[in-house]
């Protein structure tokens, strides 16, 4: 007999309590509906509304749900409609009357919303835990590589020369911006609506400062219909998930052509790679690649949350059930990249020579080639043209910027004097980028101890 059977003469179809159920997904909330549970029995009986001998019986049985929950003596029953009910049908068959004195002055619309936002608070701390861990890694080969100079690229195209770790700390900030997103999105979601009821709140004269208080919460949700309907935290997570998970698909997107024959520029671990079934020589960045491919499965979870909530009148709908999965799954695929991502970066292997080889071909330093000629007292857009004219003999002569000789270059303009070729070297190229952010060594370690000292001003 289901909990709500009262109004009903018959038992619901076998397909429609399938179809019904949630027991199988927001299972993984017990905790939380637990420690909900305990505090709104607590408020109960701290207002006269429960006896003090009823919410220490609740406490007891509660505790020991829990416990056997955790321990694995006690299994989710398949056949429950959900968590909640689970817990109050276990409560009541363990305790008797006082179980069934629980659900006073309040509704699962209030109960379900409170869970939810507990679980995502406790999790949401893993994620973050899981991304300053990545953040940091980011940072320790950042510093590590400060001076390796590597290409940089616009339109995949060389570019100018910068830094490998210049480049680690690119990826360093997007992932600073994500941990801050979470933050603010925590913030929004700090709001306590267990009291609202099913829609419009309890006449129990109940203390909803004292249950926010104890479970953790800033206030309660100050209007009960937007308390029960509310799931703008699930969407903004899942939003902030989806920005987080784009930014790890890019690096895994370089992970991917760094590790190929074409650039070569690392090597993954043999632990984080794989191989193929029938070509015995390939290494494959498989890790990465299913990286980047998540990505689109979490930007899923966040379009069939948009799609679920769009067109729901207040307050609580049955369709808000499908929230809990979308998110869930969300969740579990972003702690699931992170905690894999961070240590295939820890253990692959920087290829330096190759990287200054590939910094070596493609004129990337003739921007300061032309610099050069401006410094000197040319025009930019002059000496943007005279150096594209150099580059272009180059290219029909098989040469470099570096390799060609002085007296061509006076051929050009009496600018070019012998101090050129130090003016156009890479590590000169490099280390003469001092602007801030740029790509000097001294900048990429200034860079490294700035978000050091912001992971250290965030704290466990």
């Amino acid at each position: 007999m289901k909990l709500w059977a009262g109004r009903f003469s018959k038992e619901a179809d076998e397909r429609v309590n399938d179809f019904n159920s949630s027991i199988r997904f927001d299972s993984r909330m017990f905790r939380e509906d637990i420690q909900g549970s305990l505090a709104h029995a607590a408020m109960l009986a701290g207002q006269g509304i429960l006896s003090q001998e009823d919410e220490a019986a609740i406490a007891q049985g509660l505790e020991g749900i829990l416990q056997d929950l955790e321990s694995g003596k006690l299994a989710f029953d398949p056949d429950a409609e959900d968590i909640h009910m689970f817990i109050e049908a276990q409560l009541t068959s363990r305790i008797g009357q006082a179980g069934k004195r629980l659900h006073t002055a309040r509704s699962r619309n209030d109960q379900v919303a409170l869970d939810l936002r507990l679980y995502l608070r406790r999790e949401l701390g893993e994620v973050e835990a899981l991304l300053k861990g990545l953040i940091s890694e980011l940072c320790g080969q950042a510093a590590k590589y400060a001076d390796t100079v590597m290409p940089g690229y616009t339109h995949l195209q060389r570019a100018q020369p910068i830094t490998f770790g210049h480049h680690l700390m690119a990826y360093a900030w997007m992932f600073r911006r994500d941990l801050l997103r979470l933050r603010d999105a925590a913030g929004r979601m700090d709001s306590m609506p267990l009291g609202a009821g099913a829609l419009a709140g309890t006449t129990y004269p109940i203390d909803r400062w004292q249950t926010a208080k104890a479970l953790g919460f800033s206030e309660p949700c100050p209007n009960s219909l937007d308390g029960v309907s509310d799931r703008d935290y699930c969407i903004e997570l899942a939003s902030a998930f989806s920005i987080l998970m784009m930014h790890l698909s890019r690096l895994a997107e370089e992970v991917v052509a760094w590790c190929s024959w074409e650039f070569k520029f690392i090597e993954l671990d043999d632990a984080f790679a794989t191989g193929s079934s029938i070509m015995p020589q390939k290494k494959n960045p498989d890790v990465a690649e299913l990286v980047r491919g998540k990505a689109g499965r979490v930007y899923g979870d966040l379009m069939a949350l948009l799609t679920m909530m769009k067109g729901l009148p207040l307050a609580y709908n049955k369709d808000m059930q499908e929230d809990k999965e979308a998110i869930f799954d969300g969740v579990d695929t972003v702690k699931l990249c992170l905690s894999t991502f961070t240590p295939m970066l820890a253990t692959m292997t920087v290829l330096k020579d190759n990287m200054r080889a590939a910094a070596a071909k493609g004129f990337i330093n003739a921007t300061d080639c032309a610099d050069y000629l401006v410094k000197k007292g040319m025009p930019f857009r002059d000496a943007y043209k005279l150096t594209g004219g150099l580059v272009a003999q180059c290219v029909r002569e098989g040469r470099t910027l570096e390799t060609l000789p002085l007296a061509e270059y006076q051929k050009a303009s009496p600018l070019f004097q012998e101090d050129l070729y130090t003016a156009i070297s890479l590590d000169t190229c490099v280390q003469g980028r001092t602007s801030y952010g740029g790509p000097a060594p001294a900048s990429v370690l200034r860079q490294v101890g700035q978000m050091r000292a912001f992971l250290q001003e965030l704290g466990d």
